[in-house]
């Protein structure tokens, strides 16, 4: 039966749609805008909240959308679309309950929210789920953190490098989607909320420097201390957030995770084209 991906198009879509089609999987993968066609890939124009298109039964559900909008598509449903669905939530709803600024406050609330309402509406019709909590994902140029700061750098030649002595733990993009294949094809995580960190910790200020070793041009570092970046902090409340953590560890014990699906998340090698760059000079 097929899989339905909801957020094909995010970082995670980006690896898991390969990796469907590889394990022989048929594939209806979701989208706002039509897409050019993908061997093994049947796009459907669509999205969360609006109706989607007429779906056949369905083996399982694959979704990278915000858990809230998922969870109420599922309360619209008379009986269970699939078997089986894998979630993606995010480790911010540990690592960010506590924050200093009010508007990532609600956004965590609506998070928490969302993980327990996807988890009441599976219960209802009996599907099988599975959450994962991944930390700060990286490797398809797709993300709103690493990404942008990599690319802000080409112009100016200049990259700003934050002090930060908090540990961080990012996240391959494709291990999330190697994680959700293992729980598509097994029962071991069913009713789980599995934490996921990347298979290396390194301080905050260590993880923007290799970014910048990364890029595929020469760039002037821009040592951002503390004062500075309280300074930064002050003038433009979006750092607000960022700023006030330089110093917080956001790291995961993956100790459950590769105990119950086996996989070892890879450590933090980066190169240009996880920013979606080529080798510009």
């Amino acid at each position: 039966m097929p899989v339905l991906v909801i957020g094909a198009t995010s970082q995670i879509g980006h690896f898991l749609l390969p990796r469907l089609v590889a394990g022989g999987h048929r594939v209806l993968a979701l989208s706002r805008q039509p897409r050019p066609a993908v061997a093994g890939v049947q796009w459907l124009q669509g999205s969360l909240p609006g109706p989607l298109p007429d779906l056949p039964p369905l083996g399982a559900v694959a979704s990278f959308a915000p858990l809230d909008v998922l969870a109420d598509w599922l309360s619209g449903q008379q009986s269970a679309p699939a078997r089986r669905i894998v979630a993606t939530s995010s480790m911010s709803v540990l690592t960010k309950r506590d924050s200093e600024v009010p508007a990532e406050r609600e956004l965590i609330a609506r998070l928490a929210a969302g993980e327990a309402g996807l988890a009441r509406e599976c219960r209802r019709p009996g599907i099988a789920r599975t959450g994962l909590r991944p930390t700060l994902i990286y490797g398809a140029g797709l993300d709103r953190s690493l990404t942008p700061i990599a690319r802000r750098a080409a112009r100016p030649r200049l990259f700003p490098l934050p002090a930060g002595r908090g540990l961080r733990q990012p996240v391959h993009a494709d291990d999330i989607a190697q994680a959700v294949m293992a729980c598509l094809q097994s029962d071991v995580a069913v009713g789980r909320t599995l934490c996921m960190g990347g298979g290396e910790r390194l301080p905050a200020a260590e993880m923007f420097a290799r970014v910048r070793e990364s890029l595929p041009f020469a760039t002037v570092p821009v040592h951002l201390g503390r004062p500075l970046m309280r300074l930064v902090a002050a003038l433009l409340p979006a750092t607000r957030g960022p700023v006030s953590r330089l110093d917080a560890d956001l790291i995961v014990d993956n100790s459950e995770f590769t105990g119950v699906l086996g996989i070892t998340p890879r450590p933090f090698r980066v190169d240009a084209s996880m920013w979606g760059m080529g080798g510009e000079g």
